[in-house]
């Protein structure tokens, strides 16, 4: 027992010095926050953080300024910029072994990497001095910590040295998380055509005319249901599909929502903004105020900048205010390809054409590299995948051309009016989005910034011959064709991943998988429902969690829940938590649950023949452009016999399987009724991405799982690891009054005091100032002589 005793107290001994070992590591990794450093910069800058770790800096020039960005975007989240890049160029499994191979696998296929340094050739003399700084910045930033950052000693690996062409990397990987559908929408619709006729395929797939909200004022009428016999294909299931959910919102998306100086008391005009993405730890943007001088004077401009890149994303000048939302629109075509009969050759309208090769080296740690060959067409690369087994398809895609990225966006930092930012946006290379502007002088407008292809093509949904040349993209837009609403009599402007725009506009645009509309429409309701706006109503506009969407919904189930079915299923208390607590997507409403569950199983049961006919071609009926909420909705309120799947003897025995089977499932997952409030359904899970690597303490990482409040088809966008990546309001000139909060903090050390910084007053709905606060923290970046 003595021997016993010193054993286990030599452990404990050895446990503690490695504990303080390890803690001393860490402290080792944190950023530099005060005292003065002498680094490549021709003039003093000062980096200043307030309490929440908000950064200011002070240069004498830009370049200064994006040198010490890239400084603070390293020391703070470098492991973040790199797996931008990484994710681009398909070189994760470098890092993480073979576990990220798969990805690179898909990802090579894109050559980002090569793209990278055929744009950054491409650039301006300014901008490349600016992306030379910033890289500087970042290298001289990483090499000033007194120890690599702590997720490269987790996964025993050092950082690789930051170089221009990353920079554009990072854009390149939004690309890849905006429009990310790439091509498997078209060949789903392709796939559905092929078994039903026209007539019935314009009616599943439609806009949800109910819900339209464009901001020209546009409408599609709806389509009616075809009078010819729904389709056998779609009534039975031969094989039960797997995953039989349906599409029904967009997964990547965004508000953003002005008001004109008409409707403000300053009279300045005001912009509010929350892009929807994953949210993870740390979060995607980093909130930044950048100073400088230069020859037309003194400029300052504050928002939100992207870790990997120089540039304030979205935010205000002083003259301008900026937002985005994902334009949804259309910028891929997939290419069905006419092969020779050694299938060497494809034909073009130029004539026959041998394919090109190209030798990709990945990367594996712990493993040889594996060799891959990416097989491409004069359009782009050959698609690979179930999905396309019985024929060869190319894909197109903007994200290809030279026109797609570059650093036009930081052009928008000095422009002073909304015509001037509107005339940057052709210019921009980014993945295209619906950009709002507000201006000082109260003006408004509305534009796609990105590039815009001139198509030429016989159906933009379905994929089509290119060896005719009928099908054709025709190089891209000038900016005086770019669609654009500038003033509108109403002084409101507002997008929501729904269409924008109709007629000639729509055509330039096109659809890439328009969210349903609700949430579009809902922004509209309340923008039209008072004449003067502050900041807060903006940003009670952003929380807004009532679910105006699901009130038919309720009333289908409530007629369903009759006293016979109540009482054979013991359902009373279910019927009262649909009737008292469904009207909003709030922390305890039992109601809201329920109700939204017996949608979904709705939808699921109706569609899940057509779910399972996708799944049998290596595609889902998730990857269809249009949501079949609308047709579904349609054919419930018609009840025909013949649209009624095989699976239900009567329309009523399939929302009575609706209502047990939706309920089955959340008591088997959640337990009995008074544990399935919406809360608890939607916990939060925000995640660093090692959190799982490290036992016990890596849940220390994560943000706390707390309840959320918020859906998708409504303002408030919120699931557990998606939704408001920000929430912004302000009118430029008149910041002081504006918000910015996001949803974890500004630091992705954990022992950092900004590591969690604005997670609290994110998730209490509690805004923080647009501004940085009272400087707490100094650090000089001060000349090497």
């Amino acid at each position: 027992m003595r021997w016993l005793k010193w054993i286990l107290a030599g452990l404990l001994i050895v446990a503690g010095v490695v504990a303080i070992s390890l803690y001393g590591l860490l402290r080792a990794s944190l950023p530099l926050y005060q005292g003065s450093v002498q680094v490549a910069v021709s003039d003093p800058v000062s980096i200043q953080r307030d309490a929440q770790g908000y950064a200011q800096i002070h240069a004498g020039n830009r370049p200064d300024a994006a040198y010490a960005l890239g400084f603070v975007h390293a020391q703070e989240r470098f492991f973040q910029m790199d797996l931008l890049r990484r994710n681009a160029a398909g070189e994760l499994a470098a890092l993480f072994g073979k576990r990220a191979l798969s990805a690179d696998l898909q990802l090579r296929q894109h050559r980002f990497r090569y793209r990278a340094e055929q744009a950054l050739a491409q650039l301006s003399l300014e901008q490349l001095q600016l992306l030379t700084a910033y890289s500087r910045g970042v290298n001289d930033g990483l090499q000033s910590l007194t120890v690599r950052p702590f997720e490269y000693m987790i996964l025993r690996a050092q950082p690789e040295l930051w170089r221009e062409e990353d920079s554009l990397l990072t854009i390149y990987s939004m690309y890849l998380d905006l429009q990310s559908s790439l091509g498997k929408d078209e060949l789903a619709m392709a796939a559905l055509a092929e078994a039903i006729p026209a007539d019935w395929m314009a009616f599943l797939q439609q806009y949800a005319s109910e819900y339209h909200a464009a901001i020209d004022g546009s409408n599609k009428a709806a389509v009616p249901m075809p009078e010819s016999l729904y389709p056998d294909v779609l009534k039975a299931i031969k094989t039960a599909c797997l995953d039989c959910t349906i599409k029904d919102s967009v997964d990547i998306g965004s508000n953003n929502f002005a008001v004109g100086g008409a409707l403000t008391l300053h009279g300045s005009a005001m912009l509010a903004d929350d892009m929807h993405l994953g949210i993870r730890v740390p979060g995607t943007w980093f909130k930044t105020q950048l100073n400088w001088s230069s020859g037309s004077g003194e400029h300052k401009v504050t928002g939100l900048s992207l870790p990997g890149a120089p540039a304030i994303v979205v935010g205000s000048n002083g003259h301008i205010a900026w937002g985005f939302t994902n334009s949804t629109a259309d910028w891929h075509d997939v290419i069905r390809l006419q092969l020779d009969d050694s299938k060497s050759q494809y034909k073009t309208p130029a004539g026959w054409q041998d394919f090109d090769g190209y030798e990709e080296i990945i990367e594996v740690k712990g493993q040889p590299a594996t060799v891959i060959r990416v097989k491409e067409t004069i359009w782009g690369p050959v698609m690979t995948g179930a999905a396309t087994q019985n024929h060869s398809y190319a894909l197109r895609w903007v994200g290809y051309d030279i026109q797609a990225n570059n650093m036009e966006l930081v052009r928008l930092e000095q422009a002073t009016t909304v015509q001037q930012a509107m005339a940057i946006a052709p210019l921009a290379g980014i993945p295209a989005q619906n950009l709002l502007v507000a201006d000082k002088s109260g003006q408004l407008g509305w534009t796609i910034m990105g590039p815009i292809p001139e198509h030429t093509l016989q159906n933009w949904d379905k994929p089509q011959d290119w060896s005719q040349p009928q099908n054709q993209w025709h190089g891209y837009l000038t900016a005086e064709q770019y669609p654009n609403v500038v003033n509108p009599p109403e002084h409101r402007l507002w997008s929501a991943n729904a269409r924008v725009v109709g007629g000639d506009y729509y055509a330039l645009l096109g659809n890439g998988g328009y969210d349903l509309g609700a949430r579009n429409w809902q922004i509209k309701q309340r923008l039209f429902a008072k004449e003067q706006f502050n900041e807060q109503d903006l940003h009670a506009i952003q929380l807004d969690h009532q679910a105006l969407m699901l009130a038919p919904w309720q009333q289908l189930l409530l007629h369903h829940l009759d006293d016979d079915f109540v009482q054979q299923h013991q359902l009373h208390a279910y019927q009262t938590a649909v009737f008292e607590s469904s009207d909003y997507a709030a922390i305890d409403a039992v109601g809201y649950t329920l109700v939204r569950a017996f949608r979904q199983k709705t939808l699921e049961l109706l569609f899940a023949p057509l779910s399972s006919y996708l799944e049998q071609r290596g595609l889902r009926s998730w990857d269809l452009k249009y949501p079949l909420a609308t047709a579904g909705w349609a054919m419930i309120q018609q009840q025909r016999p013949d649209t009624l799947p095989e699976a239900f003897d009567s329309w009523s025995v399939l929302f009575e399987q609706a209502i047990l089977q939706s309920q089955a499932e959340l008591t088997q997952r959640y337990g009995p009724l008074s544990q399935q409030n919406w809360g608890r359904l939607n916990q939060a899970r925000i995640l660093h991405p090692l959190a799982s690597a490290i036992p016990w303490l890596g849940e220390r990482l994560n943000m706390p799982s707390s309840d959320l409040a918020g859906d998708s088809h409504m303002p408030r966008v919120q699931r557990p690891g998606f939704g408001q990546s920000q929430r912004m309001v302000v009118a430029p000139g008149h910041e002081k009054y504006g918000i910015l909060t996001i949803p974890t903090g500004q630091s992705g050390h954990p022992l950092s005091p900004f590591y969690r910084a604005d997670h609290d007053f994110w998730l209490q709905e509690q805004p923080l100032p647009f501004l940085p606060g009272p400087v707490k923290y100094s650090l000089q970046l001060l000349p090497k002589h």
